[in-house]
């Protein structure tokens, strides 16, 4: 998909991965601003048995779910442990490794769009009830790509959708990977975690950590603080609680900047928060575009609910139940600056 902006998104039906994302910098000069793998063999070995997740859809339930169990009217579901000790982004064989029926939709007015599909059976990957999902990507002119979800179901499951795209705005493979790329973040809190990655309950306030994004803040500038919470995940791989929750119309999350290209990404959603996570176990190695990838090579912005949010009734529910639609929008506006 193009737009008269100068952006380019291409995908294809495995996992329904986006696979580059082209953006012109201040300059007009294109480079490709996700991770990616230039074959479809790639993607099936790195991103499946390697589990990296690059630019995938991830479901049934997106993040963790601890010890891989939930209740769910009464009863117990006992799910695949695929990141130990804990159920990972929908298990074994999750959306990301599925393929997707896609659909071109009709160029209407400013943009192009296509829709994904699929069914997941009741009881796939042990998760109760059939979900028919449809995911819509379209990109308008102006370079703005945006993602909505659909679901349903004829008993209730649980389900958190999103998706798994690396960014990086210098550039797939550039030198100086996301160090200095500049994020600003609307939260006033996150959900810190234990040593297993399972949130502790309880949102913390940001205030004097080096969580606090709410001012214009480079990501490494304080990736290396002594702090508990960087030392367990290695980095940042956490949830922010977004100040502006259960909204129809996506709003501003994340702006992210890089500076010496000038480009930008925002980052808007209708979903409750955002995992920021900066490839900690990008060990080197796989190589994909653009070369060797290695931590810090690119960072996610996931929109989602909280992790393992089936156990933990403080947090927005992922119930989903029979009749019920679940919708979800997610926009990455594309720009520039001086």
């Amino acid at each position: 998909m193009t737009s008269a902006y100068g952006v380019t998104v291409k995908f294809m039906s495995y996992g329904g991965a986006i696979t580059q994302i082209i953006e012109p910098d201040r300059n007009g000069r294109l480079a490709n601003i996700v991770l990616g793998f230039p074959t479809l063999s790639d993607y099936e070995v790195k991103c499946g048995a390697g589990g990296l997740y690059c630019g995938g859809l991830v479901g049934r339930y997106a993040n963790c779910i601890a010890a891989g169990r939930f209740t769910l009217d009464g009863r117990r579901h006992s799910l695949a442990i695929n990141s130990a000790p804990n159920a990972l982004h929908g298990g074994l064989e999750g959306f990301d490794k599925r393929v997707w029926e896609v659909r071109p939709l009709a160029v209407s007015g400013d943009f192009v769009s296509a829709r994904l599909g699929l069914v997941s059976p009741d009881g796939e990957e042990v998760y109760p009830g059939p979900l028919r999902v449809e995911v819509t990507y379209s990109l308008s002119d102006a370079g703005s790509l945006t993602i909505e979800y659909e679901a349903r179901t004829d008993n209730t499951t649980v389900i958190n959708l999103t998706n798994h795209s690396y960014f990086n705005l210098a550039g797939a493979g550039s030198a100086n990977g996301v160090f200095e790329q500049v994020l600003t973040i609307d939260a006033d809190a996150y959900t810190p975690t234990d040593v297993n990655a399972i949130p502790l309950g309880e949102a913390a306030s940001l205030e004097g950590t080096p969580f606090d994004f709410r001012q214009p803040m480079a990501i490494g500038a304080r990736l290396r603080a002594d702090d508990e919470q960087l030392i367990r995940a290695r980095g940042y791989d956490h949830n922010w609680v977004l100040n502006k929750r259960g909204e129809v119309h996506p709003r501003l999350a994340v702006r992210a900047f890089e500076p010496a290209s000038g480009r930008v990404v925002e980052c808007l959603t209708t979903e409750p928060g955002v995992q920021i996570y900066t490839g900690n176990f990008l060990t080197g190695l796989y190589a994909g575009n653009g070369g060797v990838y290695r931590q810090t090579d690119g960072f996610t912005m996931e929109t989602q609910h909280v992790p393992d949010s089936p156990n933990q009734p403080s947090f927005p529910t992922t119930v989903l139940k029979a009749g019920q639609a679940f919708e979800s929008t997610t926009v990455f506006r594309f720009g520039t600056r001086d």
